[in-house]
């Protein structure tokens, strides 16, 4: 029968359960420099315990989504009712607290934490040994043992009484049920109790019982590669979203420039990650921006702070001489140019439109054919750069197309970005685009195996980035996803779904040329399979949990 296996993420709410104790309330955390990771091959976690506020390295066959086994679990016992208490707190509250928070809001709620935890409460070996001789049918007792029951891989049944007959001395195979161990709240001694569990051999059949609904695990008995392929992910939501920008602000970036906004109206198609931190230098800079966006809610921070709203890309383009477009992917831009309502209903000899979106060659030669036979002009910009270069306008702009319009649109690419680039005809500056993405994610992927590697050989990833900013290696690129694995939240800069595009859309460029690119090739397998496990609208950092996963 295939194991379930689980994805969880930094941060989860789980049920964890260590050898000898109980399963208990926790969460996912990033490991403190104290707690050495064990030397294993098996999937680790770091766990962080409410109410006793200790640490321990688990295997992933001991965690439990913490939602979807709540009401299987015993959470009226009052050892672990404090534990209870601040986990829900904690989910109430986003699950955004890290580890020295919740401490913290202990302290200031209950004075010193550790005077009230489960495990001080917890009774000790010498009172086990004495309530064992009090009733043994009592209902803590009872509880400890279903409490247990329920991590239990296998499909043998616990008797009521929580009690179990002892094997046979010498019996290595445990025909018989070994006696369960007294349940204890994690305490200090976590971090030797999940090195030892880590010994154990953990081959059991899953319990039928365990599988969440919504997780629709999918069992193969057959393909060891498919059930780790498919494996789930908890359905954790993406980064806030990255098109909350404070329209009020000037950055320190744009204030420095000499700008003298054009006298020309301009469109822009598309508020995501790249096109709202532009339109906002475009309208701090003194331009007129018609703009829109497929879900319209988002235009209305633009619209109070001086921006035009359109219904349809054709609008737009009705209302503008020179429209920009910033959208996901090829396929996104060419149904803005040929779909219904779409920009070629409004293109005639007095509208230029430039093309922003990350595509081929192919796709913005097409576009640029489209335009060109309605006697409109076409400029293809390619950006360089993040969600914080963007809002900045530090962008770095890879121009071909209509050099008229380039130097039309000159205003304007001097609030976008530090730098732009005139390469010639259409599909250069696409093509040049490409080659710098395809480094960018070799690079990357070879960072985070780099850190995964570290990790499992117990070195400490922030000593790493330490070493590597004294090195040949460090740019801003490495040292800013670098802090971004170690924290462990990958807020998005630069999409992770956005890279792998790339990389595939180099791919198929390096494939009409006949020229080989195994490392890209790699790569994008790498990007591909962190973007399968639920992390595409992540960071590019993202891309570590796959790497280290």
């Amino acid at each position: 029968m295939a194991t379930k296996e689980y994805s969880f993420l930094i941060g989860d709410p789980v049920w964890a359960k260590m050898k000898g104790f109980s399963a208990w309330p926790g969460k996912v955390e990033l490991p403190p420099e104290h707690l050495k990771r064990p030397i294993t091959k098996k999937v680790m976690h770091c766990v962080f315990f409410f109410g006793s506020y200790d640490y321990g390295w688990l295997p992933e066959s001991d965690l439990k989504p913490y939602k979807e086994f709540k009401d299987k679990m015993n959470t009226t016992k009052k050892s672990i009712k404090k534990a209870i208490d601040e986990i829900e707190a904690y989910i109430s509250g986003g699950c955004k607290a890290n580890a020295a928070t919740i401490v913290a809001t202990s302290k200031n709620s209950a004075g010193t934490p550790n005077k009230t935890t489960p495990a001080k409460k917890t009774p000790s070996k010498k009172a086990d040994k004495n309530a064992s001789k009090l009733d043994a049918s009592s209902n803590e007792d009872d509880d400890d043992a279903e409490f247990d029951a329920l991590f239990s891989e296998n499909k043998t049944p616990v008797p009521p009484s929580g009690k179990k007959k002892r094997a046979k001395s010498g019996d290595d195979n445990g025909e018989g049920t070994p006696k369960p161990k007294k349940a204890k709240s994690p305490n200090k001694k976590a971090a030797a109790a999940s090195t030892k569990s880590e010994e154990e051999d953990l081959t059991e059949e899953p319990s039928d019982d365990d599988t969440p609904n919504h997780l629709n695990n999918r069992k193969s008995a057959t393909s060891a590669v498919s059930s780790f392929l498919d494996r789930p992910y908890l359905n954790r939501p993406p980064p806030s979203s990255p098109t909350l920008i404070d329209m009020s602000s000037t950055s320190k970036v744009l204030a420095e420039k000499d700008i003298q906004p054009s006298t020309l109206k301009f469109g822009f198609l598309g508020l995501g990650i790249m096109g709202a931190g532009i339109v906002k230098n475009l309208l701090n800079s003194g331009h007129c921006v018609t703009v829109w966006n497929r879900t319209l809610e988002k235009c209305k921070d633009f619209v109070k702070a001086g921006a035009k709203e359109a219904l349809t890309p054709g609008d737009v383009i009705a209302e503008s001489d020179i429209t920009f477009s910033c959208v996901a992917d090829p396929q996104v831009a060419k149904d803005m140019v040929f779909g219904n309502c779409g920009v070629l209903t409004e293109i005639n000899t007095t509208k230029g439109y430039v093309e922003m979106t990350g595509i081929d060659a192919d796709t913005s030669q097409d576009i640029a054919e489209a335009i060109s036979l309605k006697g409109g002009r076409y400029l293809e910009a390619q950006v360089q750069g993040s969600k914080e270069q963007s809002s900045e306008g530090s962008l770095v702009l890879l121009v071909a197309g209509d050099k008229s319009l380039f130097d039309d649109c000159q205003s304007c690419f001097q609030a976008m970005g530090k730098n732009s680039f005139y390469l010639g005809e259409v599909g250069n500056a696409s093509k040049m685009n490409l080659v710098l993405q395809l480094m960018s994610g070799v690079a990357l992927a070879g960072l985070a195996e780099g850190m995964a590697l570290a990790d499992r050989a117990g070195l400490q990833q922030k000593d790493i980035l330490e070493v590597l900013q004294l090195t040949g290696l460090a740019c801003p690129l490495m040292v800013e996803k670098g802090k971004a694995i170690i924290e462990g939240g990958f807020p998005t800069s630069h999409p992770l779904k956005h890279m792998q595009k790339d990389l595939k859309l180099s791919l198929n460029m390096g494939d009409q040329l006949d020229q080989p690119l195994p490392l890209t090739a790699s790569a994008n397998e790498v990007f591909k399979h962190a973007k399968r496990l639920g992390y595409g609208d992540h960071d590019t950092s993202a891309v570590y949990i796959r790497a280290r996963f």
